[in-house]
């Protein structure tokens, strides 16, 4: 995988885009186009997040059995 496609390289630049956008000298056009990659990025972002969240589980024994466990079960429920 290439740097450019990582989930790093990914926020980086969506961090980029932000800061870019919080500036008031680019130009409408450019705030559009950079607006619009930022919300592409940001769905990429999100996704793999979620990806990530739900193949991350707990092992837990139970008796003789292996249980998976969401990894964000509350554990005071």
């Amino acid at each position: 995988m290439s740097r450019k496609n990582t989930f790093e390289a990914k926020l980086a630049r969506l961090e980029e885009i932000v800061n870019a956008l919080d500036c008031d000298t680019i130009p409408l056009e450019e705030s559009s186009k950079l607006f619009e990659e930022g919300l592409t990025l940001s769905k990429e972002l999100t996704e793999k997040l979620n990806e990530v969240k739900f193949k991350v589980q707990t092992l837990k024994e139970k008796g003789s059995a292996l249980v998976l466990e969401p990894f964000d079960k509350d554990e005071n429920a």
